[in-house]
């Protein structure tokens, strides 16, 4: 062109933002000045979106630094795009102090800083900032939902979940695959399986992502046969499966025991031209483990195609940790320690792993080296939800208000499922201690304190949900399968491995896991 003006400039540099190639956009602005050409607001916007994309925060100052000269900074849009960068960049801060000077602020600059804080995962200011949206007289679109669902996923709050979706059908926004793949994740991280099923039934005009996230709730809460069921639909209606697919099929193969068919859909990658990366290889030694095949998953570590990580490694020392296989389990530990010596996860495996074996001069060899080297165990602790408060709990806990109730709770419900044929078992008190002192110990895990508190809490009939920070204890396993059918309750644990759902005495893992 023999002459470029401003509106030449902005919509190169618009082009290559939206077509996301943000290097070349930002690359063009030294060259605008040089040709007498002066930034206007659309400018900035553009330049501001490709900055965000970069995610380079020197970059995006540079540019604001620039806006502030040229006076446009406070303009709506550009104070939107401006607002969205920071966001982008992870400057919730910058992004409030921006949003805060906006004199005329609209429903974009609203949604960039709510998607900013849902990225970040601070689900409570999302919320919050959701609210104020809503005071202040902008509606909300499928952008500001799905930002919502998406952060509410993030921290399992399924009566928040719940309200906000009550809101979009009030709203009468359609459920779009768009905002329906975020509410999918949000329903089945939050532990409502027949939530999941219904929004998957109702989302119009499923794409890839719908399949593979109701495909990801299957293997959650390892529902293997449904995960099969759901995998082989996908096929028939000729979804085209990608990496996720498998990684999904592969984990609910696990959690379900299915090795035949997790073994099935391992080779099947090749039919439909998907590398295996290193999360399927680690999936797929989690399925021989699980299944006490531990010499079988060995030599296919041995014969990866590439150098196994300390993910690997780790996943056959949680399956020898499982079947108490203390040879292999060390084999793998050592490899652990030597890929990622800073994992304080598999020095506490190690030693669980001679404790529940009886090897106690081990166990106390395993103990000293974490004293040396400063591993410490992450404590064991539950949370539970109730009316908009968090409680949580740890094991022998006597700090909360309401203790000496919660205890005398759980005597009665000891009381009650022992009558049912429940009895406790010692294999899961890993001290080297007394029968009676292991007894004890047992009887006051955080699970078991955070159901009492729920029991005592929660009105009849509702259904309990709990959070725990690491695998659920076998024997609290057994227990709430009891507590389940004895009190009538649906109970529902979410856990560092996958979601158990208690109901009339069975568990949806089918004591597999």
């Amino acid at each position: 062109m023999p002459r470029r003006d401003v509106v030449s400039w902005t919509s190169l540099i618009a082009g290559y933002a939206q077509n996301g190639m943000p290097e070349e956009a930002v690359g063009l602005l030294p060259g605008m000045p040089e040709a007498g050409a002066k930034p206007n607001g659309f400018t900035f916007a553009s330049l501001l979106k490709a900055a965000g994309a970069c995610g380079e925060r020197g970059v995006g100052e540079q540019i604001h630094a620039l806006a502030l000269k040229c006076s446009w900074d406070e303009d709506v849009y550009v104070g939107s795009a401006l607002l969205d960068m920071y966001a982008r960049c992870g400057q919730m801060d910058m992004a409030v102090a921006v949003f805060d000077r906006l004199d005329s602020k609209n429903a974009v600059s609203w949604n960039a800083l709510i998607a900013g804080f849902a990225r970040k995962g601070e689900g409570e200011t999302t919320l919050m900032t959701f609210a104020g949206m809503q005071r202040n007289g902008f509606e909300a679109t499928h952008f500001t939902y799905s930002s919502v669902f998406s952060a509410l996923a993030g921290i399992g709050a399924l009566e928040q979940g719940k309200w906000v979706h009550a809101h979009m059908i009030n709203s009468g926004e359609k459920l779009t695959a768009f905002v329906g793949n975020t509410m999918l994740d949000m329903y089945a991280k939050s532990g409502s399986m027949v939530d999941v099923r219904k929004v998957f039934d109702r989302v119009d005009q499923k794409d890839l992502v719908t399949w593979n996230t109701m495909l990801t709730a299957y293997a959650q809460y390892g529902l293997g046969t449904e995960a099969v069921a759901h995998f082989e639909e996908m096929r028939k209606f000729g979804i085209q499966l990608n990496q996720i697919t498998f990684l999904s099929i592969l984990t609910a193969c696990s959690h379900g025991g299915l090795v035949k068919e997790g073994k099935h859909y391992f080779d099947m990658m090749k039919d439909y031209s998907v590398e295996p990366e290193i999360d399927h290889y680690v999936s797929f030694v989690d399925l021989l483990g699980r299944a006490g095949l531990l010499k079988e998953a060995l030599i296919f570590v041995f014969k990866m195609p590439m150098k196994p990580t300390a993910a690997v490694w780790g996943a056959l020392l949680g399956a020898s940790r499982m079947h108490k296989n203390a040879k292999i389990g060390q084999f793998a530990a050592d490899h652990v320690f030597e890929l990622d010596p800073d994992d304080t996860g598999p020095p506490v495996l190690l030693y669980n792993i001679y404790a529940s074996t009886g090897k106690w001069d081990d166990a106390a060899r395993v103990r000293k080296m974490m004293k040396a080297t400063g591993v410490k165990k992450e404590p064991a602790c539950s949370w539970v939800e109730i009316e908009n408060s968090v409680h949580m709990f740890v094991a022998d806990d006597d700090t909360h208000p309401k203790a000496a109730e919660i205890y005398r709770m759980w005597e009665e419900i000891n009381t009650r499922i022992r009558k049912a044929g429940y009895i406790p078992n010692m294999d899961y008190v890993l001290l080297h201690v007394n029968e009676q002192e292991r007894a004890t110990k047992l009887q006051y895990h955080s699970e078991k304190i955070a159901l009492a508190f729920a029991l005592i809490n929660m009105p009849a009939g509702a259904t309990i949900r709990i959070m725990k920070n690491i695998r659920i204890c076998g024997d609290c396993h057994s227990a709430f399968k009891y507590v389940s059918k004895v009190f009538d309750r649906e109970i529902v644990v979410s856990d560092t491995n996958r979601f158990h759902h208690f109901s009339n005495g069975s568990c949806s893992c089918g004591d597999y896991w």
